[in-house]
């Protein structure tokens, strides 16, 4: 099966996998059942064997997966040899701090140039010598090399009047934190939207009433 023809809910759990058996890797494992990463997932053999089905399958049945094999095949799925090329919208406490994360710790991802519109941080440098350019100046420093992908850390309203503009230079994934979903008004272009409020209302919730 084609991965364009993969469920989304067997996308998202593949970053899991990915997490669970880099961590069995680390610590010696060297084969791991269904049933083992059906518990640590928190579903079932059943489950997980579908979804490594959905790329033909890891391993066989009865016998196990190789952590070894499933690293790599999970990675090949995951990244590619050509990094996506990635601007940052918005450098304020979040937009550094989200920085931060996609310079140390991301996979998979070149971030090439951050924009904002604050006279205060325009010309200023992010670490690693990333210069912060005017928003205005988006469609001049992106003419040479096109990105594919835009990290928004702006308020709604400042998504909504930026997003025409980076679709139409190209951008074909969003990594969202501005609330406004432009999934609904940009039908084919990816958007991953993060909403931290939602995590911490859904935490404070299963706290009060003791979900498991």
């Amino acid at each position: 099966m084609s991965q364009n023809k993969v469920s989304l809910p067997v996308i998202r759990r593949l970053p899991k996998y990915y997490r669970y058996i880099s961590d069995m890797k680390k610590n010696g494992v060297v084969k791991v059942s269904s049933s083992e990463l059906a518990r640590m997932m928190g579903t079932t053999a059943s489950q997980v064997r579908q979804d490594f089905n959905c790329f033909g399958g890891f391993g066989q049945q009865g016998i196990g997966y190789h952590i070894d094999v499933l690293l790599e095949e999970i990675s090949r799925l995951l990244f590619s040899e050509r990094k996506l090329n990635t601007i940052l919208i918005g450098t304020g406490r979040l937009g550094r701090a989200i920085y931060s994360y996609l310079t140390a710790e991301a996979r998979g991802y070149h971030l090439m140039a951050a924009f904002d519109r604050s006279e205060s941080e325009i010309g200023r440098t992010l670490p690693g010598d990333v210069p912060i350019s005017d928003i205005r100046d988006l469609e001049t420093i992106c003419a040479g090399c096109v990105p594919d992908v835009a990290v928004l850390c702006v308020p709604r309203q400042s998504a909504m009047q930026l997003a025409p503009q980076l679709v139409n230079i190209g951008i074909r994934g969003f990594w969202n934190f501005s609330h406004y979903d432009l999934s609904v008004d940009y039908e084919g272009i990816t958007v991953e939207n993060v909403h931290l409020g939602d995590s911490l209302m859904t935490l404070g919730y299963r706290v009060r009433n003791d979900q498991m």
